[in-house]
């Protein structure tokens, strides 16, 4: 599972759970639990909805975020 930051034109970025990062030649982004950075519900969905499907052409860029296993890898080797 890998969590996105998603910047999506002329939107707030939102955070979202993928189970794989989409190949690069897929149309849409399917994603999971969407919420804003602060983890408050976004307001153009609907509470009950778990997953999106966003159309490429929409998302500007996606960030990465570390997992908890790679934060502590990164921070065994920072003196």
């Amino acid at each position: 599972m890998h969590t996105l930051l998603i910047h999506i034109s002329n939107e707030e970025p939102i955070l979202a759970e993928v189970e794989e990062l989409p190949a690069a030649e897929a149309q849409v982004l399917y994603c999971m639990n969407p919420r804003r950075r602060d983890g408050k519900e976004l307001h153009y969905i609907l509470s009950e909805v778990q997953t999106i499907i966003l159309p490429w052409h929409r998302i500007n860029f996606i960030e990465i975020m570390p997992s908890g296993e790679e934060e502590e890898i990164v921070s065994a080797f920072i003196d």
